[in-house]
């Protein structure tokens, strides 16, 4: 079920103590893609892996605006501290909790939200209003995951699949030209580059030529069957 298209009466009748929150980013991606990338993508697993879910799981809306000060040189990118991330975000998984749905997988699309949500997720479980954890989807496709970069092969991929009309494919050659190899500017493991602009002319990362709409329903497919099997595993777990 998806909250926001529900009414009040649906939530109240139906049986289940599980909810999936999508959370992502309004972010630069590139001269080809669009500056909900992030979000989009989260969306689309979060309500791919509730249906391949064999079970009733509530879909919440999802959180647009994350952690992405990193982005800050490339007009649109909107973002919040850390501080203001993790309380919003705890504070709707405690609203979910309140009705009864306090097993909550969040769904996260963004790199630059990680650290944060781990911590949110940790601190409300061990203070018992909810049990939650945080599931990003690129680290969940296998192989694949290697390639993860920037408005890159994987990011395009997946969007290329869901939301074709979004991708600007005469940007393409534009979005290739200007690519970083790879995240940051590393000496001694340690990366010096603060913002994406630092390292990337056109804050791309990994050839977007890379990612076409059959990757991007591989790439669906494997993340939902992994959020279902997390679901799952929240589901029987012995933990609110």
């Amino acid at each position: 079920m998806r909250l926001s298209e529900a009414t009040w009466t649906d939530v109240a009748d139906l049986d289940t103590d599980l909810a999936v929150l999508p959370v992502g980013s309004t972010e630069q991606h590139g001269p080809h893609a669009p500056l909900g990338t992030d979000f989009l993508n989260a969306e689309s697993i979060a309500e791919a892996g509730a249906e391949a879910f064999d079970g009733d799981v509530v879909v919440g809306p999802t959180i647009p605006v994350g952690v992405a000060e990193e982005h800050r040189a490339f007009d649109g990118t909107l973002w919040v501290s850390p501080d203001t991330f993790r309380a919003y975000v705890r504070e709707t998984i405690e609203s979910l909790a309140f009705h009864g749905f306090d097993r909550v997988v969040v769904v996260n699309g963004h790199g630059g939200n990680v650290e944060a949500l781990a911590e949110v997720c940790r601190r409300i479980s061990r203070t018992g209003d909810a049990y939650a954890v945080a599931f990003t989807w690129f680290d969940a496709v296998g192989e694949h995951s290697s390639d993860m970069g920037h408005a890159g092969p994987l990011e395009t991929a997946l969007l290329r699949h869901t939301h074709p009309e979004l991708v600007r494919e005469d940007r393409i050659d534009e979005a290739r030209a200007g690519a970083a190899d790879r995240w940051g500017e590393w000496v001694a493991g340690v990366n010096l580059a603060h913002d994406s602009d630092e390292f990337s002319e056109n804050g791309v990362v990994g050839d977007p030529a890379d990612g076409d709409a059959t990757r991007g329903e591989e790439l669906e497919s494997l993340a939902a069957d992994a959020l279902a099997r997390l679901l799952e595993a929240v589901e029987s777990r012995d933990c609110v």
